[in-house]
């Protein structure tokens, strides 16, 4: 990670700048800031004045998080991929859960980390609003009329309160970042978002209206990332660390081969309870901190390996949920369209072929093309939609006077 220089020689690791977005991270537009979730944009480090009061110079991107963001994306679409080979192959079964087990959580956890300065302040409820709820009508929206063109569906309903495959996580996003602030005051916030979670797993009757199962199951890794400090990150990269998780890899990956045929990966989804995949309710609050567990684990062994360096891929980082929702078209249309029906991408050849087609097609819709292509719909401005505070009019009063 990057420092920050204290203009006596003192060296500190700063946290997130004062003023953030919605997803509690800087936006890569620096003159004009726009929000969208935490998948979008990486963690910045402000300089300090050269001069009292004199401007600040301008803020650099940490290499670091904008690595974990993209290669922990790639592995969302690769597991994406993998999905329809695991019914006949035990290896990419057991490849696809021990992926599942921390691809996810590593994403959230870095979202929980850069949102420990939300507050309910007007202007980051804006951002909020305009970089998580707007972009989850939208792409709700766009997933429904796919769905009906593509699956030859048109029954299929358009239902704001159900989320449809991918956007469940902005609809956690939103209300994560809204309980930022509780979480702030409780003396023991990690045991108190795994309660939540060992509850939530054997209530049934929660339904799938906003996939709240979802939401208050992969919550606990949202409030680890709030407790984070600087210096945890900079303990898992360190090297004795590395080489400690390549045999916490090897028997993950065994554990995973083992348990393959005698468990279903949908605990990894948590978007079930315990007594809708067939379980005991006993056996729900288990899975859940066994999961919480392994997660974590596997997690700081993929920070681990994170290059802390920029690397050609760095600058992919802060398109990350632009190639999350949009990969999602050709996942569900590599279904409907039948693409897996070819028996020969069922042998290892065919794996590994498909396994490089996803990765290369999220690289590509990261990329930079690709988001001002989008952004109306990642990041719209909508200053219309909004009463100016008071700042904001001060500040349109400063630019007028300077021009």
């Amino acid at each position: 990670m990057t420092n920050s220089v204290h203009p006596h020689g003192r060296h500190r690791t700063p946290l997130p700048p004062a003023q953030v977005p919605a997803d509690g991270v800087p936006s890569p537009r620096a003159h004009h800031p726009t929000p969208q979730a935490v998948a979008t944009a990486p963690p910045t480090t402000a300089g300090r004045s050269t001069a009292e009061g004199g401007p600040k110079p301008a803020k650099q991107r940490d290499a670091f998080f904008d690595n974990a963001k993209y290669l922990a994306i790639v592995l969302v679409a690769m597991a994406h991929a993998w999905e329809p080979l695991t019914d006949h192959s035990r290896a990419a079964e057991a490849l696809y859960m021990t992926v599942y087990t921390f691809h996810m959580p590593a994403f959230i956890l870095i979202s929980g980390y850069f949102s420990r300065s939300f507050d309910m302040r007007p202007d980051r409820l804006k951002r909020l609003v305009t970089g998580v709820a707007v972009p989850y009508v939208l792409f709700e929206i766009a997933y429904t009329l796919f769905k009906r063109w593509a699956d030859d569906d048109p029954s299929q309903p358009i239902s704001l309160l159900d989320p449809w495959y991918l956007t469940w996580f902005l609809v956690a996003l939103f209300v994560w970042r809204l309980t930022v602030p509780l979480w702030k005051i409780v003396r023991w916030p990690v045991p108190l978002a795994l309660a939540i979670a060992m509850l939530a797993v054997i209530s049934p009757d929660i339904g799938d209206d906003l996939d709240l199962q979802r939401v208050l199951q992969f919550m606990p890794f949202f409030v680890l990332g709030l407790v984070m400090k600087p210096e945890y990150f900079q303990l898992v990269r360190r090297r004795e660390v590395r080489l400690l998780s390549i045999p916490v890899f090897a028997g993950a990956l065994l554990l995973a081969y083992w348990a393959a045929p005698r468990m279903t990966s949908a605990w990894f989804y948590r978007r079930d309870s315990a007594q809708e995949l067939g379980a005991p309710w006993w056996a729900g609050v288990v899975m859940t901190l066994a999961l919480f567990g392994c997660s974590v684990i596997l997690t700081a062994c993929f920070f681990a390996w994170v290059p802390r360096r920029k690397m050609w891929f760095t600058v992919l980082g802060a398109g990350t949920l632009y190639g999350y929702l949009l990969h999602g078209f050709l996942a569900k249309g590599s279904r409907f369209w039948g693409w897996f029906e070819h028996d020969w991408l069922h042998q290892p050849a065919g794996e590994i072929f498909v396994t490089l087609v996803a990765a290369s097609v999220v690289t590509v819709l990261c990329t930079p093309p690709v988001q001002r292509m989008f952004r109306f719909a990642m990041e719209p401005r909508m200053e219309w939609a909004f009463k100016r505070d008071a700042a904001q009019l001060a500040r349109e009063r400063s630019r007028a006077k300077a021009s």
